[in-house]
């Protein structure tokens, strides 16, 4: 069994005993989408935005960003670039 300590109690408990609670980043779990964020997936991958951050700005897990970017038939991969200008 782990040792408790003093330090561990105050990392995850605060004054009166109970634990910190994280704030909550705004999620749209299985809400539809809408157009706006339509939108800023199609501009976000235009950009090259990886698909992770794209996830977080628009409260999205990366699955849901893949299957909504394959349904509205935008590309997630970078365009192809010659290294040679």
């Amino acid at each position: 069994m782990p040792r408790t300590t003093s330090s561990n109690l105050r990392r995850n408990q605060t004054a009166n005993g109970k634990r910190n609670q994280l704030p909550k980043s705004e999620r749209n779990t299985r809400q539809p989408w809408t157009a706006e964020e339509v939108k800023q997936l199609r501009q976000l991958a235009k950009g090259n935005t990886p698909t992770r951050v794209i996830g977080l700005k628009l409260g999205r897990t990366e699955s849901a960003i893949y299957a909504k970017a394959r349904a509205s038939k935008i590309s997630l991969q970078p365009p192809n670039q010659s290294p040679y200008g």
